[in-house]
């Protein structure tokens, strides 16, 4: 494993790099979390924890913990979820043809320093600050670490626009992707919402539905709290049986699952479908304050257009009747503007020790920034909705 240095103290506070996120109390960091505006469920020290605990992130898996965090005394005021890393996988910001390139001409990328949550591409707090005139000091800290560590790169995942202006002002490169994500502006029912969709999108999205009912499958939700240990280990059964077909190997374990099952139960949804008696296919989705956010789906007996109800219908249904206000799809997925999600543009920062491909890549990430503007356009020309919402229903 690859450890880099402690920082030194500065004025009254301390600066220390934590390779054991068990030596921070649960309190502590989430404290820490209410006290900067965060309420990520993704952030929790619960469901951190449980990542590295359970081996799903951790170094035998190339996800060495290195968290910055700054004390003042005993009190902790900013924090940054780091990690020395030896491969790409489970970021969902794609720099393997950086890491090729680098190969290719005798340099190692790897390891890498990636501040991020891992496999969650969802835009939260990277810089966890007490206080927000922390910011700028906190990201400058990030940068020289970076630069004294050695390592090839620093990367920062979807973090805040505060901090993306911070982090870009340390020094570090700017990225766009983007993601699709469902709006509630305050649909009393399913119905009223697929009455703001274009007439071929409404007709689709019922036929869909319409199709796994004929099909003798019915679809339960079941709370976190609700969930047993068959559910998890049902839903774990899915999960791992799709990362198979596509021949993949799955990056969480059903320790995890059964982990954040039992500590943050309030934020979790299981979404189950059986068929005469048999439980075929099933999805996890995480609720925070006003958000649910997609995460994993699976299936052992395929069934046309389950995963959308599993994966679509039924969270959208939850998020109306819950009156959450936000639905975040995951990661890519073009196909879901057909089913009432929105493009959304997203960031990452990037800073790169060898200045050659510093440059390089700094020319590659105007060219692609451009293009993901036309894209954005482009997209937005054609959206799914045939007027704003709760304007009426369509004819």
């Amino acid at each position: 494993m690859t450890r880099i240095e402690s920082v030194r103290a500065a004025n009254d506070s301390e600066w220390r790099l934590v390779t054991d996120l068990a030596t921070i109390d649960a309190g502590v960091w989430d404290g820490l979390l209410a006290g900067a505006g965060e309420n990520s469920p993704f952030l929790k020290h619960a469901f951190l924890l449980a990542l590295h605990e359970t081996g799903c992130a951790a170094p035998a898996a190339g996800w060495s913990a290195q968290y910055l965090t700054l004390w003042r005394q005993s009190a902790l005021m900013a924090a940054v979820p780091l990690y020395v890393k030896e491969h790409s996988y489970g970021e969902y910001v794609f720099d393997w043809a950086w890491a090729d390139a680098y190969q290719r001409h005798g340099l190692n990328y790897y390891p890498k320093l990636l501040c991020a949550v891992p496999f969650t591409p969802v835009t939260g707090a990277r810089l966890i600050c007490a206080q927000a005139a922390l910011l700028p000091l906190v990201a400058a800290r990030l940068v020289a670490l970076a630069r004294d560590s050695g390592l090839s790169s620093l990367h920062v995942l979807y973090p805040r626009a505060t901090e993306l202006a911070a982090l870009a002002a340390a020094g570090m490169q700017t990225r766009a992707g983007v993601q699709f994500h469902w709006t509630n502006p305050g649909y009393t029912d399913f119905d009223q919402f697929l009455a703001t969709l274009e007439r071929k999108k409404r007709k689709n999205i019922r036929a869909e539905r319409r199709h796994v009912a004929e099909a003798g499958v019915r679809v339960m939700r079941v709370s976190g709290h609700e969930a047993s240990d068959a559910d998890w280990r049902f839903f774990e059964r899915c999960y791992a049986n799709t990362y198979r077909a596509h021949y993949s190997t799955p990056y969480l374990d059903l320790a995890f699952f059964r982990r954040i099952g039992a500590s943050m139960p309030e934020n979790l949804l299981l979404v189950i479908a059986e068929r005469g008696g048999r439980r075929i296919a099933s999805s996890l989705v995480v609720v925070g304050e006003g958000v649910m956010y997609g995460r994993y789906w699976g299936e052992i007996e395929h069934v046309p257009c389950l995963h959308f109800e599993c994966a679509y219908y039924q969270p959208i249904e939850h998020c109306i009747e819950g009156g959450l206000t936000r639905f975040e799809g995951g990661a890519q997925g073009e196909h879901k503007m057909a089913r009432g999600f929105l493009p959304v543009v997203t960031h990452s920062a990037h800073w790169l020790a060898h200045p050659a491909f510093a440059s390089a890549v700094g020319d590659f990430l105007a060219r692609e920034t451009s293009g993901i503007s036309d894209y954005v356009d482009e997209l937005n020309e054609r959206l799914p909705y045939r007027h704003s919402p709760l304007a009426g229903p369509a004819p």
